[in-house]
């Protein structure tokens, strides 16, 4: 069967000169599966292919086509910011046709009526459903919705959210077009199915992969083809390693924690650095000087830019998202040439590499210690291998210490089906702030219309357990009666103000009880007083304790228990007391942070990377704000103003001096404290400074004081 070109489709001419001046001139394999199967027709798709197979492109053909053709809008779903500021990169072309793309991820509690503006629209899964939560009109205009990762209704934590989203579009229109995106799972079918759509599924790459274990110097391929690697006595990811740098290839190696990532970035210097040519080394100094002086130094980053010097990086969570754009973009760009990281990059963004090694098949869980991983696992990192256009195979190898652990790998890896996945809406929490929320927006009046939505989820298409989820339905409906945020009258439910807002605020109904029971009666607190208060909710990501923290933890808990919001008597409930503790931990690294202990410290003390302490207090300010908004609510003047305060100096880590400052961007708290120090105390101040006087401040270069000066200018203070 000959190949469908690009100039063949029924799409608007426009989008085909845009695709053929991008480099597109055909379709692959699933893409013509897909348009076959009615892609290009409104038919619903679910595409279950593997990475790099051309799934957003299906996707783009299907928007622009029926967008040019009919008007309307299209979403284009998302897990992670990351990924969705890298589809709003690649949507952006098509503004030449004359649609408007925009991305939005950020503030829950802003319904961003811009948003009627645009055509495409890229956004998380969490911002699509605060925005539903509002139930903007533009909504009923949404001709296409894409819903990429889809498998991650799989995910404890983001699952619910993403399968409530798409059962709440399916319900408000009914007639658009959904095209589903997954990774290659056993259960395809059942999500098609649950999605009333066609599946597309398909095995073809662009690049062939090849898989298999590593052991005594050797590789053994899954088709039962051997290459020898080395003789040399060397580390095996080393080895493996050097075989592909000498033949011109990329590598990405998996670790199970930070700390091996780093490590074995460490470990590899001596064999990356062989292999940088003298431009390539000039071009990889200047990266390195960016990782140090886009943020406040620390030791994470001085390692990393050590690293990065010599061609190889590491990459976890406890990045700043500013370093690991840093280092993906390098990667890209062939700059980098190894990274070693934590899993969390296989779920990310795309970025794949001639040979990717998965040096531990086991992962640590602080709950019930090391694990295997599940199969689907090893299948996402494994499919980053391989780089279109530039290899013409890729490799995926795992690491055996012996030839029975070599045959176990390829029975239970290599040769092993990615596992079903399933529905993860029945937990409590998670009906909890899903069933107010249908309720506050009525998509449902009452106990029998909230279960008619449940009958459209993917959690009901698997279990249809009626009996079980009335009865877990009846329980969080109880909840949120006993805590006035709905009211039941005749049957009929009816949200109370309170519930209102704690659904648009886009918070657990449990975090807003926590938060009215600590505020209630008092009269005021401490700024640690407040932090721990929210970081007692579920709501917030909590610190691990390590062996030493425990003891450290008790004495400060009963040293300072008379001044929290939060009663603490001695729980003898295990976990009770862990949370306690974990609380306290967090709140005290907050605490830390707003009064401007440096972020070197911070990191030491805790045992955190730069990444955790944004994300966390990133977390912390929207709970901050949340309990601003609901002491509004429930008259608790007493709090307003402190908390208002702890809102923005969460966000910034600074002390409230600093606040009127660090609101210019490109001020940190870093420079922020600079310029006070220098006299620099208010915008005024400002307003009135030389450039010259400027210039003799530490961290500020021309182009920082031109950024400066051209808000002020912009806010009139000429």
């Amino acid at each position: 069967m000959s190949k469908i070109k690009i100039r063949e489709l029924p799409i608007p001419k426009i989008i085909r000169d845009i695709l053929e001046a991008n480099g597109i001139i055909e379709l692959y394999p699933p893409q013509e599966q897909a348009v076959r199967s009615g892609l290009l027709n409104g038919e619903n798709i679910v595409l279950a292919i593997p990475t790099a197979a051309g799934k957003t492109l299906a996707a783009e053909l299907a928007i622009t086509k029926r967008l040019l053709e009919e008007g309307g809008k299209a979403i284009y779903l998302t897990p992670l910011k990351a990924l969705a500021s890298e589809k709003y990169e690649e949507f952006k072309k098509y503004e030449n046709a004359g649609l408007k793309v925009t991305i939005s991820t950020g503030d829950y509690d802003n319904p961003e009526p811009q948003l009627k503006y645009y055509d495409i629209i890229v956004m998380t899964n969490e911002k699509a459903d605060s925005i539903l939560r509002n139930k903007p009109p533009w909504m009923n205009e949404v001709k296409v919705v894409v819903a990429d990762e889809i498998h991650l209704i799989n995910d404890d934590d983001r699952g619910p959210t993403l399968e409530v989203v798409l059962a709440k579009l399916l319900s408000t229109n009914p007639q658009s077009q959904v095209i589903g995106l997954s990774a290659t799972i056993m259960n395809a079918e059942e999500i098609a199915e649950w999605l009333n759509a066609k599946l597309v599924k398909s095995h073809w790459r662009p690049v062939p992969l090849r898989k298999g274990v590593y052991v005594n110097g050797r590789i053994i391929y899954d088709d039962g083809s051997i290459v020898e690697v080395t003789k040399e006595k060397m580390d095996s990811y080393q080895a493996l390693t050097k075989q592909t740098l000498e033949d011109g290839g990329q590598v990405l190696i998996f670790s199970n924690t930070r700390n091996d990532s780093r490590e074995t970035a460490f470990k590899l210097i001596p064999l990356t650095s062989k292999h940088l040519k003298a431009d390539e080394k000039r071009e990889l100094v200047k990266i390195s000087n960016e990782i140090l002086s886009s943020e406040e130094s620390t030791r994470i980053s001085e390692e990393l830019a050590t690293c990065i010097k010599s061609g190889v990086a590491f990459h976890h969570a406890g990045l700043s998202a500013t370093h690991r754009s840093i280092i993906e973009k390098a990667f890209k760009e062939f700059k980098i040439k190894v990274i070693c990281a934590t899993p969390t990059l296989a779920a990310g963004v795309n970025l794949p590499a001639r040979r990717v090694i998965v040096k531990s098949y086991y992962r640590y869980d602080s709950s019930t210690g090391y694990q295997m991983i599940p199969a689907f696992e090893y299948h996402q990192m494994a499919g980053r291998a391989g780089r279109p256009k530039y290899d013409e195979w890729g490799d995926a190898i795992l690491i055996a210490k012996n030839m029975q652990e070599q045959e176990f790998l390829m029975e239970n890896y290599v040769r092993a089906p990615p596992e079903k996945i399933w529905s993860r809406l029945a937990s409590e929490s998670a009906l909890r702030s899903h069933t107010l929320a249908i309720i506050a927006t009525e998509y449902a009046k009452s106990e029998e219309e909230v279960m008619e939505f449940i009958r459209r989820t993917f959690y009901y298409k698997q279990y249809g357990e009626e009996r079980q989820i009335k009865n877990v339905l009846r329980k969080v409906v109880g909840f949120l009666v006993e805590n006035d945020m709905v009211r039941v009258i005749n049957e009929n439910i009816y949200p109370t103000k309170l519930g209102m807002r704690v659904s648009q605020l886009y918070i657990d109904p449990l975090s807003a009880v926590r938060i009215i029971n600590g505020l209630r009666g008092r009269n005021g607190a401490s700024e640690l007083a407040y932090i721990h208060l929210i970081c007692m909710t579920p709501d917030m990501q909590r610190l691990h304790l390590n062996r030493r923290d425990r003891k450290t933890l008790m004495s400060k808990l009963f040293e300072i228990e008379g001044e929290l919001l939060i009663n603490v008597e001695d729980p003898t409930d295990e976990f009770e007391q862990l949370t306690m503790l974990q609380a306290l931990k967090t709140a005290m690294m907050l605490n830390d942070w707003i009064n401007e202990e440096k972020e070197d410290a911070i990191i030491e003390k805790y045992d955190v990377g730069p990444g955790d302490i944004y994300s966390i207090a990133l977390t912390a300010q929207w709970l901050m704000y949340s309990a601003t908004e609901i002491s509004k609510l429930m008259g608790f003047v007493n709090h307003i103003q402190k908390l208002t305060e702890l809102t923005s100096r969460l966000e910034y880590g600074c002390k409230p001096e600093l606040l009127e400052l660090i609101s210019l961007k490109g001020i940190g708290r870093v420079r922020a404290r600079l310029l006070y120090r220098a006299g620099y105390k208010t915008i005024e101040d400002l307003r009135k400074a030389r450039i010259e006087d400027l210039k003799r401040i530490p961290l500020f270069g021309e182009e920082t004081i031109r950024k400066i000066k051209e808000q002020l200018e912009e806010r009139g203070l000429r």
